[in-house]
C-alpha cells in the first residue's frame, strides 16, 4: 500500500472544521518516540488521533459533538471491508422494520423512499448497539455518505439529493433549491455505496494502536477519567473552536440525526465554549488547558493552531495567549500558519463575499515542571 492509500481513512467524513493531516504529522513524525501518548481535547474529526495511529502512537481524544466522536472513532477502527459489507447485509435482512421514519417535504426530497427506509433501519440498529469495530466503521461510512453532490453525469457516491458534503443545508433552503432546479433524490443501493466506500477507506492494512475517543466536555475533569489509568501524555496537538464559531451543531444536524438526534436543526449551545465575550471564552479555554496539564508528563509539549473570524473584533492571538496564563504551560514560540485559504480550515467556511481570511498561528508550549 502507498502512503496515499494509508491516508485515505482520514477523509471518511469530511467537514469544514478541520486542519490538514500534514500539521500533526509534521509535528510528531521526527519528534515523537515509540510508546508516547498524543491527546487532543478538541479532537473534531480526529485528525490528530489518526496521525497518531499512522505513526504507531497511542492516542486519546475528547469532543462534545457526537458527529466528531463517531467520525474519530471510525478512524481508529481496524476492520476488513468485507466484514462491514456483511454486517450491513445482515442488518438490512434481519433487523426489524424501523419505528421512526422522518416525515415532511424535506425528507421526501432529500432521500428516495427505499434509501430512507434502509437508513432508518440501520440507524436504529446502530443506536441499539455500536460497540464493535465493524459497527463503528459502518457508522462512520454512513456519516460520510449521508449527503453530498452529484457528479455531472448524474452518478453519485452519496445517498442524498444534491447537497454540500461538509455540512447539512437547512431544510427550508434545501426544499426551495431542489424544487427550483427540479432535483429529485437518487434511487441508490445503500449496500453498493457502503461497499465502495468500505473498500476505499478500509482496504489499507494499518496497525492497531491503543486509543480512545470519548464524547465529553473537556472543561470537565471527568472527561479525562479513562486516560488516568494510563501513563501520562507527552504530546497535545489541538485546534479549539475559534472565538465566535458557534454553529458546529446546527451545521451537522443531519449527521446528528443519524446518531440519534432530532429530525430537525438543533440550534442549542449545549456543551460548547461560551462565546458571549472574549473574557469568558478565555476563562473557559484556560480550564481546558489546566485539565490537560494534569494528565500530561512533566516536559510534555502542546501545539495549538488558532485563528479568528472576520466578524469578531477580538484579536485571536491575544485570546489564546491569555488563556494559557496560569494554566501550567510555558509558551515557547508562536509561528505563523498562514491563512485559512491555504487549506480546509475552520475560518475558511465563515468567510463572507469580499472578505479575506485572517492569519492563523501555531503556539508551542511546554508543561511546567
Amino acid at each position: 500500500m502507498s502512503d496515499r492509500d494509508l491516508m485515505r481513512l482520514n477523509g471518511i467524513c469530511p467537514y469544514f472544521t478541520m486542519f490538514p493531516l500534514d500539521f500533526p504529522l509534521s509535528v510528531l513524525r521526527d519528534r515523537s518516540k515509540p510508546g508516547e501518548w498524543v491527546i487532543d481535547p478538541f479532537c473534531g474529526r480526529g485528525t490528530t488521533n489518526f496521525a497518531g495511529r499512522v505513526l504507531g502512537l497511542s492516542t486519546f481524544g475528547i469532543d462534545s459533538s457526537s458527529v466528531a466522536v463517531a467520525s474519530s472513532q471510525a478512524k481508529l477502527a481496524q476492520v476488513a471491508p468485507i466484514t462491514i459489507v456483511r454486517l450491513l447485509a445482515r442488518i438490512l435482512s434481519e433487523a426489524p422494520e424501523p419505528r421512526d421514519v422522518p416525515q415532511g417535504q424535506f425528507w421526501e426530497l432529500a432521500y428516495a423512499p427505499s434509501v430512507l427506509h434502509d437508513l432508518c433501519k440501520v440507524r436504529e440498529s446502530l443506536l441499539q448497539c455500536c460497540n464493535s469495530e465493524a459497527r463503528i466503521a459502518l457508522r462512520g461510512l454512513l456519516l460520510g455518505a449521508l449527503h453530498g453532490p452529484r457528479n455531472k453525469n448524474g452518478s453519485t457516491s452519496y445517498l442524498s439529493n444534491q447537497c454540500p458534503r461538509t455540512y447539512a443545508p437547512k431544510p427550508r433552503y434545501s426544499v426551495k433549491y431542489w424544487l427550483e432546479h427540479d432535483l429529485r433524490p437518487p434511487v441508490v443501493d445503500v449496500r453498493e455505496i457502503v461497499r465502495m466506500r468500505a473498500e476505499h477507506y478500509y482496504a489499507a492494512a494499518m496497525e492497531k494502536t491503543r486509543g480512545r475517543i470519548v464524547l465529553a466536555d473537556s472543561r470537565d475533569q471527568s472527561a479525562f477519567r479513562w486516560f488516568r489509568r494510563h501513563s501520562g501524555a507527552d504530546w497535545v496537538i489541538t485546534s479549539p473552536p475559534y472565538y465566535g464559531m458557534r454553529t458546529y451543531i446546527p451545521d451537522q444536524w443531519l449527521r446528528n440525526w443519524l446518531l440519534g438526534g432530532p429530525a430537525g436543526v438543533d440550534y442549542s449551545m449545549r456543551q460548547q465554549l461560551s462565546h458571549r465575550s472574549p473574557d469568558e471564552f478565555v476563562n473557559q479555554l484556560g480550564i481546558v488547558w489546566r485539565n490537560v496539564a494534569i494528565i500530561c508528563n512533566n516536559g510534555a509539549r502542546m501545539v495549538i493552531r488558532f485563528g479568528g473570524i472576520n466578524d469578531r473584533k477580538a484579536d485571536p492571538r491575544t485570546i489564546l495567549l491569555n488563556s494559557l496564563e496560569g494554566s501550567g504551560w510555558r509558551i515557547e514560540t508562536v509561528i505563523s500558519a498562514g491563512t485559512a485559504s491555504n487549506g480546509k480550515r475552520q475560518a475558511d467556511h465563515f468567510l463572507q463575499e469580499g472578505s479575506h481570511a485572517l492569519e492563523e498561528f501555531d503556539v508551542w508550549a511546554r508543561k511546567i515542571q
